[in-house]
């Protein structure tokens, strides 16, 4: 007779609750960055010269065609042979930021690309000048379209961050082994480190939902 014992794990709440610190640790400190890195990107994809947008495409396509965990072994076993040694977190966070600015540099992209060519125009007559056009017409707009999927993008790489484990970064997944070495209990520790999960991606995605049109575009326009 199969019998659980949640209870077990449970126990080992300090090494749960550290795992989740370091799992929305890595994700609160890559989203900014991630996100300011897709933000230079879409702009210089949409407007930059064409030496820049090739530079960048190749960086999109790289990222975006290669597994995340090969990425991530790439930048903490693969970059010490070059002679750059980093922490197992902070490859973690580099790993993170560099993915999220892939992903997000093709979202916000076609966002900006959507924008009425009238707004270009119209602030152009006003005399902005090309960053003022951007940060103050193109981008709040670009925003509003595709932060949904952007939200789902920053979700998509905190739940990436469960193999960072696999460098001994001390995350949830990393939790997660650790108790089931101790105790044997592994569909226990599965089960509650995915309720966690969970739980933080519902809570991540209503939290970004909520603070989009209050912190990063504006309420939406009804006309």
């Amino acid at each position: 007779m199969i019998s659980f014992d949640f209870l077990a794990v449970l126990a080992e709440w300090p090494l749960l609750l550290r795992g989740v610190a370091w799992t929305l640790g890595l994700t609160l400190v890559a989203t900014p960055l991630g996100l300011v890195l897709a933000t230079l990107g879409a702009w210089a994809r949409a407007c930059g010269p064409a030496w820049l947008r090739r530079l960048l495409g190749a960086y999109v396509e790289l990222l975006r065609n290669t597994p995340f965990i090969v990425q991530l072994f790439f930048i903490f076993f693969g970059l010490p042979a070059l002679g750059v040694k980093l922490s197992p977190e902070l490859a973690s966070v580099i790993a993170m930021t560099l993915n999220l600015g892939a992903y997000g540099c093709e979202i916000l992209r076609a966002g900006i690309q959507a924008t009425p060519r009238g707004q270009w125009e119209a602030a152009q007559s006003l005399a902005l000048g090309p960053a003022q056009t951007f940060l103050r017409v193109v981008l709040p707009p670009s925003l509003q379209r595709v932060w949904p999927a952007l939200t789902s993008q920053i979700i998509i790489v905190m739940l990436g961050s469960a193999v960072c484990s696999q460098i001994s970064t001390e995350e949830l997944s990393y939790a997660a082994n650790l108790i089931h070495s101790r105790n044997f209990r592994a569909f226990e520790a599965v089960f509650i480190a995915l309720a966690i999960y969970l739980a933080l991606s519902i809570a991540a995605r209503r939290l970004l939902m909520w603070a989009g049109p209050r912190f990063f575009f504006g309420s939406p326009r009804h006309g």
